[in-house]
């Protein structure tokens, strides 16, 4: 039986998240992420208002879903994730080390924090064709994910934003908690920056096939998969076809490692007769 794993990205954030994990085989681990970020990853996850946070959420997440997955017993045949997912989709693989991984979220976490123009929208029951063609002829909002074939995300200036929504049918808007317009050329800068980060790290080729968000085919190139991730901060997370992705390669199994089950409900929503599961916590007992 084939199988993925998917890492979900900002937004799945829970608190405590990291309580479960605090065992004697995971205390390395800790240590390496308080030592690169200089607090501690568990201490913050019980602080709400800090957790929510972009600069902290996004190692904090990482950090998370990287130690349940070092947990598995088992190896997957594909791994995917969700924006920030995809980090640690590619430490997953092998393309880089957990603490590589982690420098490359904080500094990521950081430039995105200090982004403060525009903002993100999540819209239910939209009508595509008419959003298609309302995006081509309005400037400063793009298509930022597109999660399920019921669900999108917008992003962009809170104007452009408004002009789109004025014009398309939709069940529900959900505006998200985000300090800015995040995969839009709204980030650009931000983009660049990190882009100069990412050249002068090392990548090594992926032993698991890895599924980017920014183009949904299975890769395991050290180049294309850096090419890729570069391109993201500022790019579509295509998460739809990244499930239909699944189905093609032949999976019958996804397991979302990380907190919460949004991956594996949008999965549902766009597949069928896949075998969905979630690992938030350690699947068996930690001792060693």
């Amino acid at each position: 039986m084939k199988t993925a794993w998917v890492f979900p990205g900002q937004g799945s954030q829970t608190v405590g998240m990291a309580d479960k994990l605090l065992l004697p085989a995971t205390k390395m681990r800790f240590e390496q992420a308080e030592r690169i970020l200089g607090w501690s990853v568990p201490d913050l996850c019980r602080q709400e208002d800090r957790l929510f946070r972009t600069l902290y959420t996004q190692p904090c997440l990482y950090t998370v879903s990287a130690i349940l997955a070092e947990q598995m017993a088992e190896q997957p045949d594909f791994v995917a994730g969700h924006s920030l997912g995809e980090y640690v989709a590619l430490f997953a693989a092998g393309v880089f080390s957990f603490e590589t991984g982690l420098q490359l979220v904080k500094q990521r976490a950081s430039l995105m924090d200090r982004v403060s123009t525009g903002g993100m929208i999540a819209l239910m029951g939209v009508d595509r064709a008419q959003l298609e063609t309302q995006l081509q002829q309005t400037s400063n909002v793009v298509l930022a994910n597109d999660n399920h074939p019921g669900q999108v995300v917008l992003s962009g200036l809170a104007d452009a934003v408004q002009t789109v929504l004025a014009q398309v049918k939709f069940r529900r808007a959900v505006p998200l908690k985000v300090s800015g317009a995040f995969h839009s050329p709204v980030v650009a800068e931000a983009a660049a920056a990190f882009r100069q980060i990412l050249e002068s790290v090392p990548f090594k080729a992926a032993q698991i096939p890895v599924i980017s968000n920014v183009d949904p085919t299975p890769a395991i190139d050290a180049d294309i998969l850096k090419a890729r991730l570069m391109q993201q901060m500022t790019g579509s997370v295509r998460w739809r076809e990244t499930s239909l992705r699944l189905a093609i390669e032949g999976v019958e199994r996804v397991v979302e490692i990380g907190p919460g089950t949004v991956l594996t409900g949008l999965i549902e929503r766009t597949c069928d007769n896949l075998i969905l599961e979630n690992i938030s916590s350690p699947s068996y007992p930690l001792t060693v």
